[in-house]
């Protein structure tokens, strides 16, 4: 792409946003940006824009926006914003600001995608591509813009592993990963995609513009996942709890097993990986079979799988206090992400769920939430609908729009040996920023509870 002197208008003055702004400066381009949220909001990014001589609006959105050769969406604005439709209107070319950083990016992508799992399984193929020595960057839906480090990442061992999300891809055009993974597809954000149809579309696009020697990393158990890699005409790898697969990973009795062409070696005993449930043990093999198709020894595979301890805000030890365990799983924004981690425990469950609901369907749950949870603490705008869900079936303690409501509540109704779990099955802004500020504000309460 041809950037010098083009004039780009970014939409966003978050994270993502600034980057790719800081990034298309840097290379001579015509930056304008714009931001509707309010202007006491965005006082840092306001500063910093004035620094690096890009123009901005704070508070709207407005037709200066259009005065443009392409416009490039942070993750945070919908393919269907006002904006966005009255410039498709008039032909402005609409980019993601993960298709800006590719364009720009010399070195390798591995880039990952799903529902459930992207982050876990993004941070878990750093740490082995570091192992091994690589030059690794891990960015995207993972907190560092890809466009912060594309400058860095060069030369010969330089790789860049991206978590991609659906909105991220929604605006792609030629990003091409050379190894992509697509860990599972459940139901999310339908509050932002017209239906379910439209949400798994979005997430087959990590690999529409693959070909050659690229690779797709695919769980064979996911029915979704399984069609996409059926559509493909370039190599895919499957991973499966279930099946012997001809190329890919799969259990053998608690030992996994990887084949990839004619290699076939035992990797690791399922008990040796140091993040427990059964879909951490797809997410290691999802990122044994994408690092070991890059060249990564299994050596270096093996250990890092020992000494993994998993993100934060995932399934996250917070404490013990009289016999009750506390865990922080506050990125479990989906009714999928919960399933996995009530399975995740055998002991007696206080369940705090709530916040922004996205259209949950609380169905999946039902059983698991019958065989381990002793009790439901329902918190933020979606709790009443958990409640009416979930009532009858286990005791339910409304906290309102309080964390603090949340913990206490919890507390009193635990007991020796039980777990007290964060796993909210919403998203964080009726009440917080981002699940970050959720899970640190839940450990912080926790941590002070006597």
């Amino acid at each position: 792409m041809q950037v010098r002197g083009k004039r780009f208008s970014i939409l966003g003055a978050g994270k993502s946003g600034l980057a790719v702004a800081r990034l298309l400066k840097t290379r001579r381009a015509k930056v304008f940006l714009s931001e509707k949220g309010k202007q006491n909001k965005f006082e840092d990014a306001a500063k910093e824009l004035q620094e690096i001589g890009v123009e901005f609006e704070l508070g709207d959105n407005t037709h200066r926006v259009l005065e443009a050769d392409y416009i490039v969406l942070s993750p945070g604005v919908p393919l269907d914003a006002p904006i966005v439709k009255l410039a498709r209107t008039q032909q402005i070319k609409i980019l993601s600001e993960i298709e800006i950083a590719f364009d720009q990016c010399e070195a390798p992508i591995v880039a990952i995608t799903g529902t459930n799992g992207k982050t876990t399984t993004t941070t878990l193929v750093g740490e082995i591509f570091k192992r091994a020595g690589w030059n690794t960057f891990v960015a995207g839906n993972i907190g560092i813009a890809f466009s912060e480090i594309v400058d860095q990442a060069k030369g010969e061992k330089a790789i860049v592993v991206l978590e991609v999300s659906s909105f991220q891809l929604d605006a792609i055009d030629e990003f091409r990963p050379k190894v992509s993974a697509l860990l599972n597809i459940a139901p999310d954000h339908l509050d932002r995609y017209k239906n379910y149809e439209a949400y798994i579309q979005s997430k087959y696009r990590i690999v529409e513009n693959q070909k050659g020697y690229d690779i797709f990393v695919y769980n064979h158990d996911d029915e979704n996942a399984r069609n996409c890699a059926d559509t493909v005409n370039i190599r895919t790898i499957g991973f499966s709890l279930k099946e012997e697969l001809k190329q890919g990973s799969y259990l053998v009795g608690d030992d996994i097993v990887l084949r990839i062409g004619r290699e076939k070696e035992v990797l690791i005993n399922r008990n040796e990986i140091g993040i427990p449930g059964p879909h951490n043990l797809m997410n290691a093999m999802a990122a044994a079979l994408m690092t070991r198709t890059m060249g990564v020894e299994y050596d270096a595979i093996r250990e890092t799988l020992r000494t993994f301890k998993g993100v934060e805000h995932r399934i996250e030890f917070v404490r013990e206090l009289n016999g009750v365990k506390y865990y922080n799983d506050s990125k479990a924004t989906n009714v999928d992400s919960v399933y996995y981690a009530l399975g995740s425990f055998k002991e007696p469950i206080i369940l705090i769920a709530g916040g922004k609901d996205k259209g949950n369907d609380y169905s999946k749950i039902a059983d698991l939430v019958k065989e381990h949870v002793k009790a439901i603490v329902t918190v933020g705008k979606g709790a009443e609908k958990i409640e009416k869900f979930f009532d009858g079936m286990k005791p339910i303690h409304s906290a309102g729009m309080s964390m603090e409501e949340a913990v206490r509540l919890a507390k009193e109704a635990a007991a020796p040996g039980d777990i007290v779990l964060l796993s909210p099955a919403c998203a964080s802004f009726d009440m917080f920023d981002n699940y970050e500020q959720r899970g640190r504000v839940f450990k912080e309460l926790v941590n002070q509870l006597k």
